[in-house]
C-alpha cells in the first residue's frame, strides 16, 4: 500500500502523516507551514494537524501554478 493510498480517508494529518502523504521530509512540512504554504492547525501546545483538503489543495496549486513559476524562474536565470 503507497503511502497516498494509506491516507485517502483521513481527514486531518499529523504533521509525520503529512511528509509521508505529500513525500516530503518533516523539516520542510514546518518550513511550508512557516512560509503559509500549508494550514497548521494547533490543538494544544504539543499537537498540530493538517486538513487533508488542504494538503489536497496544495498539490493541485503545486501541480499546475508551482511548475509555471518555476518554469519562470528558470527563463528568467538563463537571461542573466
Amino acid at each position: 500500500m503507497s503511502n497516498t493510498q494509506r491516507y485517502i480517508n483521513k481527514e486531518n494529518m499529523r504533521a509525520k502523516e503529512v511528509a509521508e502523504y505529500l513525500g516530503i521530509g518533516l523539516s520542510t512540512v514546518w518550513l511550508y507551514a512557516k512560509q503559509g504554504k500549508l494550514n497548521p492547525i494547533r490543538l494544544s501546545n504539543r499537537v498540530t494537524i493538517f486538513k487533508k483538503s488542504d494538503l489536497d489543495s496544495f498539490i493541485d496549486g503545486q501541480s499546475e501554478v508551482g511548475q509555471w513559476v518555476q518554469h519562470l524562474k528558470y527563463i528568467n536565470l538563463q537571461k542573466w
